[in-house]
């Protein structure tokens, strides 16, 4: 399994949490089309304006292709989550849904 993390900076907080909103209506159906993520977390800092959003891909052809198609995207709510600060991949050492 492999994670595609990216960090937003500079966000103003209430438009984050529009944002997440947005976010967590849409993924009711599922992952945007080309982006064949199995997971995503998203993680903020409202005092900070700093967002982590962590999608999680099965395979490593999975992550190159939705990295590709969410490089590609524009957000929901423009400016939303601030100035994208940094996509870094890892693989995945361990996950523990309880």
């Amino acid at each position: 399994m492999h994670a595609r993390v990216a960090t937003f900076e500079g966000g103003d907080p209430e438009q984050n949490r529009r944002m997440i909103e947005e976010i967590k209506g849409r993924s009711e159906s599922g992952p945007p089309e080309g982006v064949p993520a199995v997971g995503l977390l998203v993680l903020h800092k409202p005092d900070e304006g700093k967002v982590l959003a962590i999608s999680l891909f099965e395979t490593e052809e999975d992550l190159k292709q939705g990295d590709a198609t969410l490089n590609s995207m524009d957000p929901p709510v423009p400016g939303g989550m601030g100035q994208r600060a940094a996509v870094e991949i890892y693989e995945v050492g361990v996950k523990l849904d309880v």
